[in-house]
């Protein structure tokens, strides 16, 4: 669509949307769950207010990216139908599906003993019975009276229950899982040693099991458990504790883990420590290598699948800037590939996709791309080798950096595309600060068109009928 201005207060309002209102009125069915709303179509989605998480990929966000991500639209498309159209008019809502109130925080009633518990805990799950105990004698782990569920506690600063996390002792199906009511985040289940080493876990069991791993001097330690995979429990206990400058990502050995572990290092480094390292279970979590030392057959880890993916995509670049050495206008040649690739998105339709002639366009870019970089590096007598930029553009790709669908990255490529031609038709004498801007530009177009190829591999071919995804593999040996 045609370029349109929003100004910061029009993006905030189209941010703001009551999603749920918005859905409703799209025809979804929408189901209550606590203070949130359950997504039918998409069981994994919760919404309230204009945010919305989508717990299967832990990612989430607001009004403007959940509308470009489920409704495959561009940021301008996105806004604009949250707006209520062109004319800048707010979408009209109706009643606002304000959340349930927020109730107090209370304990659930503890039962008289911990049988069930530590029966569950010891012998399903394989927890040392000292670790256990103590935990136990702390207060900190205990059963409760009317489930029997094992009680996951969080103290504030103060020595304050703000926050537990129930598990179901049940062996038979999926057992129970969920937060009290009313439970702060920022302070779930932890224990603070004397030494400056943090540890950081998913979930209460996979601190248990990781201190039954290593028992030597774990008292020592400081561990914090996430509630899954948000920053508020670490962030909020590095806070409270100065002497920890140590921090170690301990999370799951799958894909949401991998990228979990890349967005908090981030936010740790922006917080300013630099100590950060991580430590991956052999198998999916901890328990897992725990049951497995135990001789029971665990779940295997599942490495992220566009890492694995990303070598060979990369390597696959290398004869193609060697092809395009002996080019004298690359600029001009990535100026048509663009507007080669422009007409096959152009239906924004997986199934209207020529999917051979994407990958061959974009792997045309990105080569053009590194080439470009590599004069410009020449000019500025810094050379490099081929090898070497394609190594670095792979070290610089972040999976959980790495979002939206095919509108999304293709509004993307042309941001980037229309980027360096605005800078290589400035006037006047580049300076060294323009040079390395157009670097920059040429090296996230590149990136940007590998994380497409890998998104046509990964989400787009599976969607093909067999017969064309054997013609697609076959062009390609």
């Amino acid at each position: 669509m045609a370029y349109i201005h929003f100004t910061d207060e029009q993006k905030q309002r189209a941010n703001s949307v009551d999603l749920v209102d918005f859905l409703q009125r799209q025809g979804e069915q929408l189901v209550r769950s606590g203070r949130e709303w359950r997504w039918k179509r998409h069981d994994s989605v919760t919404v309230r207010g204009n945010q919305w998480f989508r717990h299967s990929r832990k990612e989430g966000g607001h009004a403007i990216d959940f509308v470009q991500q489920f409704y495959d639209m561009s940021f301008p498309e996105a806004v604009t139908l949250l707006l209520g159209g062109e004319s800048g008019v707010e979408w009209n809502q109706t009643v606002k599906s304000a959340p349930a109130p927020r109730k107090g925080f209370y304990l659930p009633e503890a039962n008289h003993d911990m049988r069930r518990v530590f029966a569950y805990l010891i012998k399903q799950r394989f927890i040392d019975r000292e670790v256990l105990s103590h935990f136990a004698h702390e207060k900190l782990i205990y059963e409760d009276k009317e489930y029997h569920n094992a009680v996951f506690v969080g103290l504030n600063e103060n020595g304050v229950p703000c926050h537990a996390h129930k598990r179901g002792t049940y062996t038979h199906g999926e057992p129970y899982k969920g937060n009290v009511e009313g439970s702060d985040p920022k302070y779930s289940f932890h224990l603070i040693g004397e030494s400056d080493i943090l540890y950081i876990f998913e979930a209460p069991v996979d601190m248990l099991s990781f201190i039954t791993l290593n028992r030597k001097d774990w008292q020592c330690n400081s561990y914090v458990t996430l509630d899954g995979v948000s920053e508020h429990a670490m962030l909020r206990q590095l806070e409270l504790n100065p002497h920890l400058k140590s921090v170690v990502l301990c999370l799951d050995h799958d894909e949401a883990g991998i990228e979990a572990v890349g967005r908090l290092k981030d936010i740790l480094l922006e917080k300013g420590y630099a100590d950060i390292s991580v430590m991956q279970s052999k198998y999916k979590d901890w328990n897992e290598d725990l049951k497995a030392r135990h001789g029971v057959s665990p779940i295997p880890a599942r490495e992220h699948p566009k890492l694995e993916l990303l070598p060979k995509v990369c390597a696959e670049l290398h004869d193609l800037c060697k092809a395009l050495g002996t080019h004298k206008d690359i600029d001009s040649f990535l100026a048509e590939c663009a507007e080669t690739v422009e007409p096959l998105f152009a239906s924004g339709k997986t199934a209207a996709l020529n999917t051979e002639a994407v990958r061959e366009c974009l792997q045309c870019m990105a080569a053009g791309s590194l080439t470009a970089m590599q004069r410009q590096l020449r000019q500025m007598e810094q050379p490099v080798t081929m090898e070497q930029l394609i190594q670095k553009l792979q070290n610089s790709y972040r999976p959980h950096e790495d979002r939206g669908w095919l509108r999304t990255k293709a509004e993307q490529l042309r941001q980037d595309v229309s980027d360096i031609n605005r800078q290589l038709q400035a006037s006047g004498i580049r300076t060294l600060e323009d040079k390395e801007k157009l670097l920059s530009s040429y090296q996230r177009l590149a990136l940007d068109c590998v994380k497409t190829l890998m998104f046509v591999e990964l989400e787009m071919l599976p969607l093909l009928p067999v017969r064309e995804q054997t013609a697609n593999f076959s062009m390609t040996m």
